[in-house]
C-alpha cells in the first residue's frame, strides 16, 4: 500500500471526543496516530459518523475541524482543516489547582485505558487458543 500522506504520523494512545450535529451528538474515540494534518481514530462504530466533525483531544488541549477520508469497521482516517487547532475553551485560564486536578483525572483515565487494553489483549489471546 503506497503512502499518500505528506507528513509522518506519530503513534499515540490519546482519548478523543467527536462532536457533530451542531454539538448535539458526540462519541468517544481513541487517537491512534496523529500529525499536523490528520489522524487515525479507533471507535466502536463508524457508520454513524458524518463527513465533517470537531475532534477534541483533551490531553493536547486542542480541537480540530476534521474531515473523514476513509473508514473501516473500527477505525477512520481524517484530515484536519487548514485552520490552526483551537484551544479548548477555558484551558488557558486554568489555575494550578485546576491543572493538578486535571492531571489526577488524566492519570485515572490512563489507568482505565491500560486496564481495558490488557483485557482486550487477554480476550484476543483466548480467542486464538
Amino acid at each position: 500500500m503506497s503512502e499518500l500522506r505528506r507528513e509522518t504520523r506519530l503513534r499515540t494512545f490519546l482519548k478523543g471526543r467527536i462532536i457533530f450535529n451542531n454539538g448535539n451528538s458526540s462519541m468517544d474515540c481513541l487517537v491512534r496516530d496523529i500529525s499536523a494534518s490528520g489522524a487515525r481514530l479507533m471507535l466502536s462504530q463508524t457508520a454513524t459518523l458524518p463527513d465533517g466533525f470537531d475532534l477534541i483531544i483533551p490531553a493536547k488541549d486542542r480541537t480540530h475541524r476534521a474531515t473523514l477520508r476513509w473508514r473501516k469497521a473500527d477505525s477512520v482516517g481524517v484530515t484536519f482543516a487548514e485552520e490552526p487547532a483551537r484551544p479548548i475553551p477555558g484551558a488557558a485560564d486554568a489555575t494550578p489547582a485546576v491543572l493538578l486536578a486535571r492531571i489526577h483525572e488524566l492519570e485515572a483515565e490512563n489507568a482505565t485505558l491500560r486496564r481495558l487494553l490488557k483485557e482486550a489483549e487477554v480476550a484476543a489471546l483466548e480467542r486464538t487458543t
